[in-house]
């Protein structure tokens, strides 16, 4: 186990300094610091002086790549790449275009994106497998049409039809819940309730027809048929049986997205006004502040690959034929 997850960190660190040259290149080789400078201060009647200013005040005036002007390991220190790229690896996101402490914002938002996308989840993967499992036990009727047909409609409608609708009618209309906002401690549950109400909505669609897909695929296996020549019930046979050994496509769904719960919403939390990460990452595009951008694609590749190390491991827990060398 421990040879296998060393090796899969291993692996890690290549793919991440990929992202991270790509994410480098993107930003200050396409799109060069004085690109970055007359963007924020204004394409029309800018001096050089001022975009001279703007890039020294921000750390952009280091060479890209190698500063031949300085002297042993500064060479390599004393630019661009290594400021603002390689001190990432040390979770080291340093200061945004604007002043403000990369490091500590993130800490702060990502309890509200965390508040939002958890109940989410399980709200979210208990109502989808439930659905999904009557589905599968009223097969072949009408009640299974029906759900059918229910759940394309709701893949069909946009994600911004639940949020606008949503707010409208519970917000505005019934006066049930705040439309938008944000409280700390227990207060913010108000704020929270319609927001993880509309997520689990739009997304049973998809997601009880991916679950349904699962359960008829075990249901055909010999071990069910073996199942009900004992005298199992269709019931037992489902949540007994097929439940259980649906658990590794499951648990792979589940897991995998675990870390990137971080990263919250961006489109919820933009339309609620909740202060975390996903409106966090929207404000820095709208204001073009790249060194948030950048934080958070590197953070995003960290955090996506942590998940899918979670889901490789996790596979022993519910086979017991997985071997981790």
């Amino acid at each position: 186990m421990f040879n296998y997850i060393l090796r899969r960190l291993l692996y890690a660190f290549p793919l991440l300094f990929g992202v991270n040259v790509l994410t480098f290149m993107l930003f200050f080789v396409v799109n060069s610091p004085n690109d970055m400078a007359r963007m924020h201060l204004g394409q029309k009647h800018v001096t050089e002086q001022a975009v001279d200013n703007w890039k020294q005040q921000r750390g952009y005036d280091l060479p890209l790549l190698i500063n031949s002007n300085a002297e042993g390991l500064n060479q390599i220190k004393k630019t661009i790449f290594y400021q603002k790229s390689l001190r990432l690896f040390a979770f080291d996101f340093g200061i945004s275009d604007s002043g403000r402490n990369i490091g500590e914002d993130i800490q702060q938002r990502m309890w509200p994106s965390l508040a939002i996308a958890l109940p989410s989840l399980i709200l979210g993967l208990v109502l989808n497998i439930t659905v999904a499992l009557m589905m599968v036990l009223f097969r072949q009727s009408y009640l299974e049409l029906s759900s059918i047909l229910l759940c394309i409609v709701i893949m069909s409608i946009s994600s911004l039809f639940y949020i606008i609708g949503g707010q409208f009618l519970v917000g505005k209309l019934l006066m049930l819940v705040p439309i938008s906002g944000y409280d700390t401690g227990l207060n913010a549950i108000k704020f929270l309730i319609l927001p993880v109400l509309i997520s689990v909505v739009a997304g049973v669609g998809s997601g009880a027809r991916w679950y349904r897909s699962l359960f008829l695929e075990e249901i055909e296996q010999d071990y069910v048929r073996t199942a009900r020549a004992k005298g199992l019930t269709e019931t037992q046979v489902l949540f007994k049986h097929v439940l259980k050994n649906a658990m590794i496509p499951i648990l792979t769904g589940v897991v995998v997205i675990l870390p990137l719960l971080f990263m919250g919403s961006l489109i919820t939390e933009s339309f609620f006004s909740i202060p975390g990460l996903g409106s966090y990452t929207i404000d820095a595009i709208n204001s073009q502040d790249f060194a948030i951008v950048r934080a958070m694609v590197f953070l995003g590749s960290v955090l996506y690959i942590i998940g899918l190390i979670l889901t490789d491991i996790s596979y022993t827990l519910v086979d017991p034929r997985v071997r981790l060398s």
